[in-house]
C-alpha cells in the first residue's frame, strides 16, 4: 500500500490555486520558457561525457563541439517536455504539483506549444546535422524515442522506465558523435544502468507521494508496487555499482589511460548511490533527479569530486 503525501511535496490547494492564478498572468513567452524546463539542463551534461573519457578535454575544438551538442540537446530536451505536457495537460492537472505547468494551468495554449517545438525541433535538428551526419542521426533517434515515449511507450509496464534510460544513453552516444568517437561499450553500460535507476526512483516517488490518486494521473503506476519497485532498485544499484567497478579495474581500462589508478574512484559512485537512495527512502526525494542534483550538497559535493578524481588520475597533470 502507498503511503500517504508527504507534507513538503504536497500543495493545499488554496497554494495551488494562487499559483494556477498567477501562471495565468505570465506574458505567453514566460510560460513558454517555463515549459521548456530550463532547470533540466544538467540531464544534458551525460553530453560530455564522451569528451572526458575519450582524453579529448583539452582539444579545443572538441570541446566546442561538446559545448554546441550541449546546447542542441538543451533545445530538444525542451521541444521533449512541450510534446508531453500537451500529451498530459488533462492528467496533469490532477496532479498536486504538475497542475501548476503552464500547460496544464491554460497559461500556454496546446496549439502554442506545438508550433513552438516544431520550430525549435526543426531549428536544433538543423543545427545537429550541421555539427555532423553521426550527432544529427543521434538527435532524430533521441527526439523520435522520446516523442514516442509521450504517446504509448509511457503506458508500457517497464519499458516506460527503459525508455527513458536510453534516453539517457542517447545523450552519452550524441556526445561520442559530435567529436567523432565511438561511445565506448562501458559508457553505454553504465549510463543505462545509473539511468534506470533514476527512472525506477522517480517511478516510485510518484507512486508514494500521489498515493491512492496515482492511477487517475498515470494509469501505468498501476502496474507497479513500491514493492516491486524497491526490488528493482535493489537489482540496478547492485549492478550499476558492480558495471563501474569491473570498469575501472579492468586491464583494457589500465591500458586505455595508462593507469591502473581509476579503481581509486570507486568509493565516490558508492556513497552518491547510497545517498540519492537515502534521498528517495528517507526524504521522500526522486521525483526530480535534476533538483537533488543541484539542491543536495552532499551529493553534489560528491560528483564534483568524483570528476576532479576521474580529469586527475585519466589526464595525469601531476605524476601519480
Amino acid at each position: 500500500m502507498a503511503r500517504s503525501t508527504s507534507p513538503n511535496l504536497a500543495l493545499p490547494d488554496a497554494s495551488v490555486n494562487d499559483l494556477t492564478e498567477g501562471s495565468e498572468r505570465r506574458p505567453a513567452a514566460l510560460s513558454l520558457l517555463i515549459s521548456l524546463r530550463p532547470r533540466q539542463w544538467t540531464k544534458n551534461l551525460l553530453v560530455f561525457a564522451a569528451l572526458v573519457f575519450a582524453e579529448k578535454l583539452f582539444d579545443v575544438a572538441a570541446v566546442v563541439a561538446a559545448v554546441e551538442a550541449f546546447v542542441i540537446f538543451c533545445a530538444l530536451s525542451g521541444v521533449v517536455y512541450l510534446i508531453n505536457d500537451v500529451a498530459d495537460r488533462d492528467t496533469d492537472r490532477r496532479h498536486p504539483l504538475k497542475r501548476c505547468r503552464p500547460i496544464a494551468a491554460g497559461a500556454l495554449s496546446a496549439r502554442t506549444a506545438l508550433w513552438a517545438a516544431a520550430l525549435l525541433g526543426a531549428a536544433a535538428l538543423a543545427a545537429a546535422f550541421a555539427l555532423n551526419v553521426r550527432f544529427g542521426l543521434v538527435a532524430i533517434g533521441y527526439l523520435g524515442l522520446l516523442g514516442l515515449y509521450s504517446g504509448p511507450l509511457k503506458h508500457i509496464v517497464i519499458i516506460d522506465a527503459l525508455t527513458i534510460a536510453i534516453g539517457f544513453v542517447l545523450r552519452a552516444a550524441a556526445g561520442a558523435a559530435a567529436i567523432d568517437v565511438l561511445i565506448s561499450h562501458w559508457l553505454f553500460v553504465c549510463t543505462i544502468l545509473l539511468a534506470l535507476l533514476i527512472a525506477l526512483a522517480k517511478r516510485r516517488h510518484e507512486l508514494v507521494m500521489l498515493a491512492d490518486d496515482a492511477t487517475s494521473h498515470r494509469p501505468i503506476l498501476g502496474d507497479y508496487s513500491p514493492y516491486l519497485l524497491d526490488q528493482m532498485i535493489a537489482v540496478v544499484s547492485a549492478s550499476t555499482l558492480i558495471a563501474y567497478v569491473f570498469y575501472t579495474i579492468s586491464p583494457e581500462t589500465s591500458e586505455k589511460f595508462g593507469t591502473p589508478l581509476l579503481g581509486l574512484t570507486i568509493p565516490f559512485p558508492l556513497y552518491g548511490i547510497f545517498r540519492y537512495l537515502y534521498l528517495v527512502h528517507q526524504r521522500e526525494g526522486g521525483g526530480s533527479p535534476a533538483d537533488l542534483l543541484v539542491t543536495d550538497r552532499p551529493l553534489l559535493a560528491c560528483v564534483a569530486l568524483w570528476l576532479a578524481a576521474v580529469v586527475l588520475i585519466i589526464y595525469q597533470p601531476f605524476p601519480l
